[in-house]
C-alpha cells in the first residue's frame, strides 16, 4: 500500500513538472529522437545540421503544432534529396514525422489543419519511398507508411476528444457545485426568512395577547383580585409559551451550535388549532365569532393549515393592537375542495392601520405567505367603520 503510494506521488510531481515546463519537456523528447537517429553512423557536417534541424521544430510541437509539422516535412523533404547520406536514417526521418502529424492531431482544434497535414505526409512518403527497387515492394511499403500515419492521427484526435470530454466533464462538475452552493444559500435565505417571519408572528401575537391580559388585570385588581390573580396567570403561560416558541426559532437559526440531543417538539399550528387560537384571544378581552363553512382538506398539507393559522393570528393581532376597546371581530372561514377563503373583520374606530407592503411587517408576511399558495389577500378599512381582511388560498384540487 505505501508503495503504490510513493507511485503516486511520484507520477503526481511528473505530471506537475511537465504541466509547468512543456517546453523543456519537449526539447527532452526532440533530443532524445536526435539522439536515436545517431545510433547510425555519424553523417557529414551537412547531414548533421539537417539532422538537428529536423528534430528542432518538435520543440513547440504543443504551443506551435501546425508550423512545427510544415517546417518538419520541409525538412524530411530536403533530407531525402540527400538519399546517398540519409538512406540508412529514412525510418527515423519517418518517425520525426509522424510525431509532428500525431501533434497536429492531438494539439490543434481546427481539423482542417489536420487534413492538410495528413495529405502532406501521405505525398511525401509517397516520394521518399519512391527508390524502392520494385513496384511490390514500393506498394507494400506506400501501405505501411500509410498505415502508421493513418494510425498517428487516429491516437491523436482520440486523445484530443478524450481531453476534450474530460474538461467538459470537470467544468460540468464545477458548474454544477457553484450551483448547488447557490441554491443551498438560497434554500438558507428562504429558510431564515421563513423563521423570521413566524418569530414576528409569535412574537406579536403573544405580546399583544400579554398586554391586553395585564391591562384587564390592572382593571380588575382592586375590585377582584382573583380574576385579576387568574388573569396574570394567563399572561404568565402565555409568556412561557411564546419563549418556548422562540427558543426552538433561535435553535434553528444558530448554525454554529452542534444539534441537541432529539427530542419530541410540538407540531406546528394548522386548521385544528385555529379554535385555541381564538379562544386565547377571547381571553384578552376580544369578542370573536366564528363561522365555518366546510372541513379543511387533510391532503392539502400542513403547510395550508400553518398558513391559514397565521393569517388569522395576524389579523386578530391587529386587532387588539389597533382596534381599541370594546370592538367586535368577526372570522369567516369558508373551505373548498381546491382551497379556501378566510375573513377577519371588525368593528373598531381606531385609526388606520397599515396594509400590505406599506410598512407593515405582519401585513408584508401575510402577502408572502398567500404568495406561496398562489393566493391573494386583502386588506383595509370598511365603509361603515371597522377593518377587514381577506384572503384566498388555492391548495390544489383533490381527487
Amino acid at each position: 500500500m505505501s508503495f503504490d503510494l510513493r507511485r503516486l506521488r511520484v507520477v503526481v510531481r511528473c505530471r506537475t513538472f511537465a504541466a509547468r515546463h512543456r517546453l523543456l519537456v519537449d526539447a527532452g523528447l526532440a533530443a532524445l529522437l536526435l539522439v536515436l537517429q545517431f545510433s547510425q553512423r555519424a553523417p557529414g557536417p551537412a547531414g548533421l545540421a539537417l539532422v538537428v534541424a529536423l528534430h528542432v521544430p518538435l520543440i513547440w510541437r504543443r504551443a506551435r503544432p501546425v508550423p512545427a509539422f510544415w517546417a518538419t516535412l520541409a525538412v524530411a523533404m530536403v533530407c531525402d534529396l540527400h538519399a546517398w547520406q540519409f538512406e540508412p536514417r529514412r525510418p527515423f526521418v519517418f518517425a520525426v514525422l509522424m510525431a509532428a502529424l500525431y501533434a497536429v492531431a492531438l494539439h490543434e482544434p481546427d481539423r482542417r489543419h489536420l487534413w492538410a497535414a495528413v495529405v502532406g505526409a501521405e505525398l511525401a512518403s509517397v516520394i521518399m519511398l519512391a527508390s524502392a527497387r520494385s513496384w511490390t515492394e514500393y506498394s507494400g511499403a506506400v501501405l505501411f507508411a500509410t498505415a502508421l500515419l493513418a494510425a498517428a492521427a487516429s491516437l491523436g484526435v482520440v486523445r484530443q476528444t478524450r481531453r476534450a470530454y474530460l474538461a467538459e466533464l470537470e467544468e460540468r462538475a464545477r458548474r454544477l457545485e457553484r450551483e448547488s452552493d447557490q441554491q443551498a444559500q438560497l434554500a438558507v435565505a428562504a429558510e431564515r426568512a421563513r423563521i423570521a417571519r413566524e418569530m414576528h408572528d409569535i412574537v406579536a401575537h403573544n405580546l399583544t395577547v400579554m398586554v391586553a391580559l395585564a391591562d384587564g388585570a390592572a382593571l380588575t385588581v382592586s375590585r377582584s383580585p382573583e380574576l385579576a390573580a387568574d388573569t396574570m396567570h394567563k399572561v404568565s403561560a402565555t409568556g412561557r409559551q411564546a419563549l418556548g416558541e422562540m427558543r426552538r426559532l433561535l435553535g434553528l437559526l444558530r448554525a454554529d451550535v452542534p444539534a441537541p440531543a432529539p427530542r419530541v417538539r410540538a407540531p406546528q399550528p394548522g386548521f385544528a388549532d385555529i379554535d385555541g387560537l381564538i379562544a386565547q384571544v377571547r381571553t384578552a378581552g376580544l369578542t370573536v365569532t366564528v363561522a365555518q363553512h366546510g372541513l379543511p382538506v387533510e391532503a392539502w398539507g400542513p403547510g395550508a393549515g400553518l398558513t391559514a393559522y397565521r393569517l388569522v393570528q395576524e389579523a386578530l393581532t391587529n386587532t387588539l393592537k389597533h382596534a381599541g376597546p370594546g370592538t367586535n371581530a368577526r372570522v369567516d372561514l369558508r373551505y373548498e375542495p381546491h382551497g379556501m377563503e378566510l375573513s377577519v373583520t371588525d368593528d373598531g374606530r381606531a385609526p388606520a392601520r397599515t396594509s400590505p407592503g406599506a410598512g407593515g411587517h405582519g401585513l408584508a408576511g401575510m402577502a408572502e405567505r398567500v404568495g406561496s399558495y398562489d393566493g391573494t389577500v386583502e386588506s383595509g378599512p370598511l365603509a361603515e367603520g371597522g377593518w377587514r381582511v381577506r384572503a384566498r388560498l388555492t391548495f390544489g384540487a383533490v381527487a
